[in-house]
């Protein structure tokens, strides 16, 4: 494949991505009502943990529309993402060799499920850690605005759902033979220590409830991990 072979194969996986995204976001608008509601059950989950009565506020005139928009999107990524991993692995494809070739599907399908498990843990989580945060609050009236809390709230699934696709990445880099299972068993206290660190990184709320249970999985991961290198990828 040439060099112009190539960059037209990237435009036509970009412009793939983007049909998929807008197409995602479109349906994400339609039915915002339904995913607004969900996206602050867990703030009204996490003002009764806390004991008081939390109301969204909108400021500014122009604040809801982009609101929406800014949810559409998020929603419209994550309808989205099976054709852009798709895409993507199919972008890499001819550069592989054969045998590679054969870890498309579970690629695919292992990078879905791993950042799928990531957002749902970060959500299920999230009323323990509101309610964390807003336990300070009283004595006070909080005020928290609709954006700032999407923001919140979309940073955190996000965020667990890249880290939780660490395992994928030490799958791949032992496909390629950079990572075997006896390196990955020699670091495994040190990969303990890396997902707590990681954990309380990633963590906007900084809550112990989000470090500890990101750092668990992370882990647990981990030797899963380990277990499918060692008897699920030998040559």
């Amino acid at each position: 494949m040439t060099v112009v072979e190539h960059l037209e194969e990237f435009r036509r996986r970009i412009v793939a991505c983007m049909i998929a995204f807008l197409i995602g976001s479109v349906i994400a608008y339609i039915f915002y009502p339904h995913v607004l509601h969900i996206l602050t059950l867990p703030l009204d989950k996490g003002g009764r943990i806390a004991g008081i009565k939390v109301e969204l506020s909108v400021p500014g005139v122009t604040t809801a529309f982009l609101t929406q928009i800014k949810i559409s999107m998020f929603a419209g990524f994550l309808i989205g993402l099976p054709v852009i991993l798709l895409q993507l692995w199919r972008f890499i494809t001819p550069g592989l060799e054969q045998n590679e070739k054969r870890y498309t599907i579970p690629f695919v399908l292992g990078s879905l499920t791993l950042f799928f498990a990531g957002a749902t843990v970060a959500y299920l989580i999230l009323p323990q850690a509101l309610g964390f945060l807003l336990h300070f609050t009283h004595g006070l009236k909080p005020v928290i605005f609709i954006d700032q809390y999407v923001s919140f709230v979309a940073f955190m699934m996000l965020a667990f759902s890249i880290t939780f696709e660490i395992p994928m990445v030490l799958l791949l880099l032992a496909a390629a033979g950079l990572v075997t299972s006896a390196w990955l068993r020699k670091y495994r206290r040190h990969a303990i220590l890396l997902a707590f660190i990681i954990g309380a990184i990633a963590t906007p709320s900084q809550d112990p409830y989000s470090n500890t249970l990101m750092a668990l999985p992370l882990y647990v991961m981990y030797e899963g991990a380990i277990l499918i290198i060692r008897y699920g990828m030998k040559k």
